[in-house]
């Protein structure tokens, strides 16, 4: 069997930065309790071998103003400016490792919601990404994943919006919503903050999918960027599977495949995508 794996697959520049600083931080506090809020990454794997090591995820903002001492890690999918608030205390120790490109949302959305525009994030309004960017808003923010969401929006004819994207979000999608909200008559702002890795990786995903008889994307179940990148390589190659680790391959799927495609969302470490690939090999 011919295995083609996508260059852009596994950890993308902000996770790895996330990742490898909680690391960093067990090697230098093995005397302070560490926590990160939300698990570090939509990764399994990473995030048992963290708890191993003893970092404890807190889910919510009740557990948090329960802390008395320690450091936390804000993670890469960043979150709401009432957070960094409730974290501004004596004994808590805060690090940050929000992405880059998701400060940068915040920011806009906290700059155009001062200067009146209403704020519409493209993306799930359940992923802790989108939720931390409503949080910089100094007005009503609104999600957008679907026509129903749209259609929900309860803006005036004229009225000055901004739009910008969670940044794992499929590219096809954002334009299709940009171009439905252009139609209905508001002033509008638009921001593409997609990220160029999730991009690039949609596209390279999309080009090898065509060219295969059988794609494998490797994620966590809760990784939206991974969930995208199913939908993406489905539409293109049918026989497409969605695995967390090498355990959850099936060869039998593959059995009379020539040529395998392997992609992995920005979650998902090498040494899965390694395994994964000599399985494929073996």
């Amino acid at each position: 069997m011919e295995v083609v794996v996508a260059k852009s697959a596994g950890f993308c520049f902000g996770v790895k930065r996330a990742v490898d600083r909680v690391y960093e931080e067990v090697e230098k506090h093995s005397d302070q309790p560490i926590y990160t809020f939300g698990p570090i990454i939509h990764n399994e794997e990473v995030v048992c071998d963290l708890e191993e090591k003893g970092v404890q995820v807190i889910d919510s903002e009740e557990e948090l103003k329960g802390l008395e001492k320690g450091i936390v890690v804000i993670r890469s999918h960043g979150v709401s400016r009432n957070i960094y608030e409730l974290l501004n205390r004596p004994g808590i120790q805060v690090i940050d490792v929000t992405c880059p490109f998701v400060k940068k949302i915040h920011r806009i959305v906290d700059e155009q919601s001062k200067a009146g525009y209403r704020i519409v994030i493209i993306g799930n309004a359940k992923h802790p990404e989108v939720q931390g960017i409503i949080g910089w808003s100094n007005s009503e923010a609104f999600a957008v994943e679907t026509d129903e969401d749209l259609d929900r929006l309860p803006f005036f004819e004229k009225e000055k919006v901004c739009i910008v994207s969670q940044t794992t979000f499929n590219y096809k999608k954002f334009q299709y919503f940009v171009e439905k909200i252009s139609k209905k008559g508001y002033d509008i702002n638009v921001l593409n903050t997609i990220c160029n890795a999730t991009h690039e990786r949609q596209v390279e995903a999309k080009q090898i999918a065509g060219q295969v008889d059988g794609m494998i994307v490797i994620g966590g179940k809760h990784s939206s960027n991974t969930q995208k990148l199913f939908e993406i390589c489905k539409k293109e190659c049918y026989n497409t599977c969605y695995i967390q680790t090498v355990e959850d391959l099936d060869l039998s799927w593959g059995e009379s495949l020539k040529k395998v495609g392997i992609t992995a969302g920005a979650s998902t470490p090498n040494k899965i995508i390694e395994e994964v690939q000599t399985k494929c090999q073996s």
